[in-house]
């Protein structure tokens, strides 16, 4: 028998409509910000993929050739096809603010939360040079995520600048510093040994490892450590340009609403070569084991590198299939009809084709509904219904269509109640 491939898994409808309503939730949010969708090929040019994605992510790349010979990849991720869409399309009126939600692939390890094909959905905003832009895009990150009932949220914050200044501060060279950087953001996942081991091949000095590393340690209330780093690194302006560039996100984080989850730690690293700026890190409150749920940041120079014209950049990004394992541990779906939400059951063949008007009139009204189609008896009817959930079950007779009325019964109470046809559109909704 066939299975899926390693790392990739099906969707049963059950599974799919959890997706879907984590997708719709989301969509809404977003859009209600005014970003706009976007799609672009499940597949690039392999060179242009590689770009500033830095080894351990093309190590991740499903690459092949086509029939042509061409060297393809499947994207990893969406910032870079929508990077190309900016750079191709200069006609683009500023800001440019989309969205994207579909699949991207990576050749990972797979467990229970790690997927080899999942589905992410970004927010970007491009042309925006101030940190009005990246708090913008956490806003709409943090809103999704309260709309879909998560109740508390930490956002890790640094700046790829400050993170750079300490590197130099503690000796390493500055050719090595996107080395370090790499070694730095595995410090969740490998600890401090295994960094420290990591960085004996960008610096032999072990010392200088362990004075990164101490250096790096700061972490906190946004005002007290970023006060800190700037003492700290008050011989490096460009240290000092990122400290006060969170300083301003922390700010306008406060008129959007969410700088109380706000958390500066030094450490941040994110593993893509392409960011220039302020990064960040959402983690979900009593989750914390499942690692980050979003992330992302500024990335000003990606576009010309693409061939664009100079454009600033930042975004978030997070994964929908993570996320949707997340809720289903929470019991968000517990209590969630979804799908079918009406049942139109014919008590007998002469009266199917009343029973399908019935159904027709209400799917009409958009309410998801279900005809009978295989002829079975009543009871097999509400076996069926409830199986599948579905709260209201319509059951269409010839002495309540003389009446011109139907019997609605309600699964969960057992209550049957008879209603007029020209009464039920609205009794339902």
């Amino acid at each position: 028998m066939f299975q899926p491939p390693r790392g990739t898994r099906d969707y049963l409808p059950d599974d799919q409509q959890k997706k879907n309503w984590v997708i719709d939730q989301v969509r809404e949010v977003y859009e209600a910000y005014g970003f706009e969708p976007l799609g672009t090929p499940a597949f690039e040019n392999l060179e242009m993929l590689m770009i500033k994605s830095g080894e351990d992510i093309i190590n991740q790349i499903y690459n092949f050739k086509d029939k042509s010979d061409r060297e393809l990849a499947l994207r990893f991720e969406h910032t870079a096809s929508t990077v190309r869409v900016v750079a191709t399309h200069r006609n683009l009126v500023k800001p440019f603010k989309r969205y994207t939600i579909g699949p991207t692939w990576r050749y990972e390890r797979p467990s229970e939360t790690r997927f080899r094909e999942f589905w992410q959905a970004d927010v970007d905003i491009f042309g925006v040079e101030g940190s009005i832009a990246d708090a913008e895009v956490l806003s709409a990150v943090v809103d999704a995520f309260s709309r879909l009932g998560f109740e508390g949220f930490t956002i890790i914050l640094n700046d790829r600048r400050i993170l750079k200044s300490i590197i130099q501060l503690a000796g390493i060279p500055e050719e090595k510093s996107l080395d370090a950087f790499r070694a730095v953001d595995k410090l969740g996942k490998i600890g401090r040994e295994g960094v420290i081991d990591e960085l004996r091949g960008i610096s032999p000095n072990e010392e200088t490892s362990m004075k990164l590393l101490d250096l790096l340690g700061l972490k906190g209330n946004p005002s007290e450590v970023l006060d800190q780093a700037k003492v700290m690194l008050q011989n490096y302006e460009a240290g000092v340009k990122g400290c006060k560039a969170l300083e301003e996100l922390y700010k306008f984080a406060k008129a959007f609403g969410f700088a109380q989850y706000i958390s500066v730690d030094l450490s941040l690293a994110r593993g893509l070569d392409y960011y220039t700026g302020p990064v960040f890190e959402v983690i979900a409150k009593g989750y914390e084991n499942y690692g980050s749920i979003a992330g992302g940041g500024r990335y000003d120079e990606i576009v010309e590198l693409f061939g664009g014209s100079p454009t600033c950049a930042t975004g978030v990004s997070f994964g929908v299939d993570r996320v949707t394992l997340i809720l289903e541990k929470k019991g968000a779906f517990a209590d969630m009809a979804l799908g079918a939400k009406v049942y139109v059951a014919p008590v007998n063949k002469k009266v199917i084709e009343e029973a399908i008007k019935i159904a027709q009139k209400l799917r009409a009204e958009n309410i998801p509904t279900i005809v009978d189609m295989m002829g079975r008896k009543l009871g097999k009817q509400f076996e069926f219904a409830d199986k599948k959930g579905i709260l209201k079950v319509v059951v269409v007779g010839e002495r309540e269509l003389a009446e011109e009325a139907v019997t609605v019964r309600d699964m969960k109470s057992g209550e049957q109640t008879k209603i007029k046809l020209d009464e039920l559109v609205s009794v339902l909704q």
